[in-house]
């Protein structure tokens, strides 16, 4: 069964356009300026060291998130150009068609589940002889 293309790339858009708004609500958040100047008050003695590093941890945090949305943006885009040279919904391994249900959970499917858990396993550490009580 085929990808209609117009429909994939409605769905790759709306999820574009989310994650664009996703990406610019968190900037807005974060703000322009260096994390110094967002952390300070007008005297940090007042301010316990608690606090300080409660919002260095929350900003760290952020800024993880942003990192995340702007990869997730950049699949998207790919997804797009796939969409545009036609191998939008081909697993890139097998050749294989990936299915519709994939695609609609994850419009950025570059592969089918079964060829995506087969690179898992095989990405995986032995077992065997890692941390054998035996050995010791």
């Amino acid at each position: 069964m085929s990808v209609d293309p117009e429909q994939a790339r409605k769905r790759v858009m709306d999820e574009k356009a989310r994650v664009e708004g996703l990406i610019h609500n968190l900037k807005d958040g974060l703000g322009d300026g260096p994390e110094s100047d967002e952390l300070s008050e007008l005297s940090d003695y007042d301010q316990h060291p608690a606090d300080t590093a409660t919002e260095t941890f929350e900003r760290e945090k952020d800024v993880s998130i942003l990192e995340q949305l702007e990869e997730e943006l950049a699949e998207l885009q790919a997804a797009l150009e796939r969409i545009d040279n036609g191998t939008y919904g081909v697993d890139e391994v097998t050749g294989q068609p990936i299915a519709p249900e994939r695609l609609e959970a994850v419009p950025t499917a570059r592969t089918n589940v079964y060829t995506e858990e087969q690179r898992e396993t095989e990405s995986r550490l032995p077992r065997s002889g890692a941390g054998d009580p035996d050995e010791y």
